[in-house]
């Protein structure tokens, strides 16, 4: 056999192996942008004896919707997806290139975990992969998409994204879901161990997904929000209905589009990547919340990534404070206490709206100037205050009549005008037109 010949029997054995990976990609990217990168690497399973074809994982470039990407497809139909050291040599090598030119990455995950007889090559491979991913953290956006099973150490890779992919066949665990049911006790299907449902409280920036153009979809959705953009809007339209009712489901309203990251986890905090006038913006919507590790874990990874990538941070503020219980106290409180306010300090720059209660705490870590808010806002309807309502108001105010309290306490001092007096609220805005104060605060930072 000549030498053409000999590559044209390689490449067809290639592609029969990358047949069901190819196509999963081809879903993904535009017609026939894709170009694989280290194509003929391959090696032998000391335990199997298999060649790994292209081992087994399929890296290179592409476009989707015409903008640049490196893709990283992982091959369950090589040795169920299993991670090796020369497979994640040709992740690495792909991930370099990827920080070298500034363009984004895709995942797509789809594993068992290592080969066997790898032994410690393999972590020390593993290793190599996670490091140079958090390198891109802040440089260059990444996507993992869970196109079926993802078990051991690639489940940590999709730790490190900027937003994590969920469709109806995902099961994202760092131990196979079957020995953490049966651990339990139980016989639960995959995807009511690691699907997106029940995975809200893991602290993803997780999006559910349909197929691979709705994954496409919202990766160009989101790549484009992390565009700043320039001011386009209507400063003299109001929006009437906010006078009626200000609520985190109404304020939306405000909002240009966008993309909602982690909706599984926590919903009395939303966070979303959208626009304000045309100016992208991370923007949190907090309803009713009482402070938990939890929604505070959510507010602090969203903010990182917003410090990340230079996105105005804005939040909605309607906080009272920390919930009040014995679990919540012996919990991870204290650590992502702490870890909420280093991501608030790290934002190039960031807005407060307080549109329902501020409330201790609340208001200290999400409105206080001296958190380092570049411009604080109060809806009218707002309330500031040291306590939530008369009962905390009496324990300060010992001695004093209780009806006089609370008749003072609900109306006087928790009146937003009184941290405007003081200096530490920019204005009290009329609902209507909070975009507007928004909008030009925006125009200020950004420019």
């Amino acid at each position: 056999m000549n030498r053409i010949e000999q590559l044209s029997s390689r490449r067809e054995a290639l592609r029969r192996a990358e047949n069901s990976v190819r196509a999963r990609i081809a879903a993904l990217v535009d017609e026939d942008s894709f170009v694989e990168l280290a194509a003929f690497a391959y090696s032998k399973s000391e335990i199997w004896q298999e060649e790994a074809h292209g081992e087994g994982v399929a890296v290179g470039f592409a476009t989707v919707g015409g903008y640049p990407f490196y893709i990283v497809a992982q091959n369950f139909d090589t040795s169920f997806g299993g991670l090796s050291k020369a497979n994640c040599d040709k992740i690495c090598k792909a991930l370099a290139a990827a920080e070298k030119s500034g363009t984004p990455v895709i995942y797509l995950l789809h594993s068992y975990g290592v080969r066997i007889g790898e032994g410690v090559n393999v972590l020390e491979g593993i290793a190599e992969v996670l490091a140079a991913a958090n390198r891109l953290k802040g440089c260059v956006l990444q996507f993992a998409i869970l196109d079926g099973e993802v078990y051991g150490s690639s489940a940590a890779l999709a730790a490190l994204c900027d937003a994590v992919l969920f469709t109806e066949k995902s099961a994202l665990a760092l131990t196979s879901p079957f020995v953490l049911s049966a651990k339990a006790g139980k016989n639960l299907p995959a995807a009511e161990v690691g699907g997106y449902e029940s995975m809200g409280r893991a602290n993803l920036a997780a999006i559910s997904v349909k197929n691979m153009r709705d994954a496409a979809t919202a990766i160009l959705a989101v790549c484009d929000l992390v565009k700043i953009g320039t001011v386009d809007a209507d400063l003299n339209t109001p929006l009437p209905a906010l006078n009626k009712v200000a609520d985190a489901k109404s304020l939306r309203t405000l909002f240009e589009g966008g993309v909602e990251l982690g909706a599984n986890a926590y919903p009395e905090v939303s966070t979303h990547l959208t626009r304000l006038g045309g100016i992208s913006v991370a923007a949190v919507l907090m309803d009713r919340v009482r402070l938990h590790a939890g929604n505070l874990a959510k507010i602090a990874k969203f903010a990182e990534f917003a410090a990340d990538y230079g996105l105005p941070l804005v939040l909605f503020v309607d906080c009272k404070s920390c919930e009040e219980s014995l679990e919540v106290q012996n919990s991870a409180l204290y650590e992502q206490l702490a870890r909420c306010i280093a991501a608030l300090d790290a934002a190039a720059s960031k807005i407060s709206v307080v549109t329902g209660s501020a409330i201790g705490l609340g208001y200290s870590l999400f409105a206080a100037k001296s958190m380092g808010f570049d411009y604080t806002f109060a809806l009218a309807t707002a309330s500031v205050a040291l306590f939530e309502d008369e009962k905390g108001a009496q324990i300060a105010f010992h001695g004093r009549d209780e009806g006089q309290i609370g008749e003072s306490y609900g109306g006087e001092v928790s009146d937003p005008v009184n941290a405007a007096k003081g200096g530490y609220l920019d204005d009290i805005v009329e609902p209507q037109f909070v975009k507007q104060y928004l909008i030009a605060a925006l125009e200020t930072l950004v420019r």
